[in-house]
């Protein structure tokens, strides 16, 4: 199962129907929970998440509103007896800031910490990348590897049945065919974390090709000069993100609390997104990932 889960869609200031920060991506038997503000405990129980899903905490920074609630998740952890480890990753220049939340516990989990300063992978198949913010800030990607999908009616055509197509498969090559013959592509899924920053070549860069960019959109266009004051992202900015990079499914998010309404950002954003499905993100809602891409299907030569 591939869902991701909001839990908290405000930005600095909650209001009475949002949030701060909380995200749950459930991805193949692990659980990513990003950007824990305060009260994501508490969300989680209205969306209906348990804390043993979680086996991932992934910071981008070390402002309140995306990591208060960090203690409560960790107290939970604890009290629901969860045994699996946990790996809490996040920025290296917001070591001491996280050692003394996870003072305040009190109580220990199986809790493995994994600061992070450059670009790179700091677990199987999730990336980071730095963002521009006022502080050190990164975002995240995951990415799964391309696959391929074999090809009954090529496997026909070739003579190839039973666990002779699964040697093919192990063994790239079974007799003089090879598996690229009978099979296609299947392109792996992405997925894209963005938060809290300006236009930025890293974002860019952790959006590429993702099938669902989370991203940012602090404020509306008509307030660029106050997003780039405090280091945000306008919705538009989050649209043009979204074309630029190829994404296809654009998920809004952090919204300032100036916007009871935030449908007009959700237009400003789908007005420069290039075609991809905008959505504006509401509390407790969940989200499967969107389809892989189309297989790109290879001849034989």
């Amino acid at each position: 199962m591939r869902e991701f889960v909001v839990l908290g869609t405000a930005s600095q200031v909650p209001t009475r129907t949002r949030n701060h920060n909380g995200y749950l991506l459930l991805w193949d038997g692990e659980g990513l929970l990003f950007d824990p503000g305060e009260g994501t405990q508490r969300q989680m129980l209205h969306a209906g998440v348990s804390a043993s899903q979680i086996t991932r905490i992934c910071l981008t920074h070390l402002h309140g509103d995306h990591c208060f609630g960090l203690p409560g998740v960790l107290s939970r952890l604890w009290m629901d007896q969860v045994e699996h480890p946990v790996h809490l990753h996040y920025p290296a220049s917001g070591d001491d800031a996280v050692r003394h939340l996870i003072a305040v516990v009190g109580h220990t989990i199986d809790l493995h910490l994994h600061p992070h300063g450059a670009v790179g992978e700091v677990a199987d198949g999730l990336f980071v990348r730095p963002l521009r913010h006022r502080i050190e800030t990164f975002g995240y990607q995951l990415v799964e590897p391309d696959g391929r999908r074999l090809l009954p009616e090529r496997l026909a055509a070739a003579g190839i049945t039973g666990p002779d197509a699964g040697q093919l498969i192990r063994d790239g090559r079974l007799g003089n065919v090879r598996l690229e013959d009978v099979s296609e592509t299947r392109p792996g899924q992405r997925f894209a974390f963005v938060m809290d920053t300006m236009p930025c070549p890293g974002a860019e860069e952790l959006a590429d090709g993702a099938d669902l960019l989370v991203t940012e959109s602090t404020f509306s266009d008509d307030d660029a000069e106050l997003a780039t004051a405090y280091r945000h992202l306008t919705a538009g900015q989050a649209g043009r993100l979204a074309a630029v990079a190829g994404a296809r499914t654009v998920l809004l998010t952090h919204f300032s609390s100036r916007y009871p309404d935030v449908e007009l950002l959700r237009r400003q954003a789908e007005a420069r997104a290039g075609g991809a499905h905008v959505v504006a993100a509401s509390d407790l809602d969940r989200y499967a990932l969107p389809p892989r891409r189309p297989p790109e299907r290879a001849g034989p030569t």
